[in-house]
């Protein structure tokens, strides 16, 4: 499959603070490549590299065959970025936003077709103002479409939406995946990259500290679950975290949650454990790994696991 973003070495430091440290990945054609991690991990930065807008201190970045840091104002043109929140004229109409747009760049889509696809065609004339949060994150990606790119950034895209809004969001990327154009999103919900990304690159403190499909990102926790269930009150974090194949304990006001690697053992122990302590395991849920348990292993513990 041809690699349309080839990332070698790039680093990117402000003073004494690494921002993208020595990465080093691809991203395919036509696939969607999610990019996740925890504020203040390298994210934005090494996105602003990829879309030309900052300049990596070493390292080689190439966007569509073409080094960013020469051909940036070229690459611009064939790209397409969704913003987590961009300017649009609120007095404006959505055919008139559609159409300035337009005009900055040499090749463009038909605006028509692009409300068509995003199912715009009744608010063509509706003010952006008026307008809910949803129907202007649309207006926003019929925007980063304008110029037909080949590859789309998506910046955090269901942000602020609704769960109906959200899922309608979801449809309309698979859908541009299947026109054979590449998506690379970044995003704090770990549900929205599992359910969309054929690929999740994990960044922490600048390292790519994982990259995989979601399905072996969650097989590498080794087999770990995670037990849930009512805080009595009367036990410590530290007295859980000591529980045998304990990896990681989520310890809230109204619940605990036990990130095991054989819950067997581990819920033997709980209820050895309440009992010498005269509490009850109430609320007891049982859930297999998911995304969300790879955020927290990989980048809370700084697990280096990458491909």
């Amino acid at each position: 499959m041809q690699t349309v973003i080839q990332l070698d070495q790039v680093c990117k430091q402000y003073g004494t603070t690494v921002a993208v440290d020595h990465i080093t990945m691809q991203v395919k054609k036509g696939e969607i490549f999610g990019i996740v991690g925890p504020n203040g991990a390298g994210k934005t930065t090494l996105i602003e590299i990829l879309e030309g807008l900052r300049h990596a201190d070493s390292g080689a970045a190439t966007v569509l065959g073409k080094d960013i840091s020469k051909h940036a104002q070229e690459i611009k043109q064939r790209i397409g970025v969704l913003l987590q929140s961009t300017a649009i004229p609120e007095k404006a109409k959505v055919k008139e936003v559609l159409h300035m747009f337009g005009s900055l760049y040499k090749k463009t889509a038909d605006p028509s077709e692009i409300a068509a696809f995003l199912g715009l065609e009744d608010k063509q004339n509706a003010y952006i103002k008026s307008l809910s949060g949803g129907w202007k994150q649309r207006v926003s990606l019929a925007l980063a479409l304008i110029n037909d790119p080949e590859i789309i950034f998506l910046d955090e895209p269901s942000m602020g939406l609704d769960p109906n809004a959200r899922s309608e969001m979801w449809e309309m990327i698979h859908r541009l995946k299947k026109q054979g154009r590449t998506i690379v999103v970044t995003t704090h919900y770990m549900e929205e990259a599992e359910y969309l990304c054929d690929r999740i690159a994990v960044i922490s403190r600048g390292r790519l500290v994982a990259l995989d499909t979601p399905q072996k990102l969650i097989s590498m926790l080794g087999g770990t679950k995670r037990i849930s269930f009512k805080n009595a009150g009367k036990s410590s974090k530290a007295r859980f975290a000591g529980l045998a194949h304990v990896t990681h304990v989520e310890y809230e006001a109204e619940m605990i949650k036990l990130h095991s690697s054989d819950i067997d053992e581990t819920l033997k122990q709980l209820f050895h454990l309440a009992a010498q302590e005269d509490w009850m395991v109430s609320g007891l849920r049982l859930e297999d790994a998911s995304m969300n348990d790879v955020f927290t292993e990989m980048t809370l513990q700084g697990k280096v696991a990458a491909r």
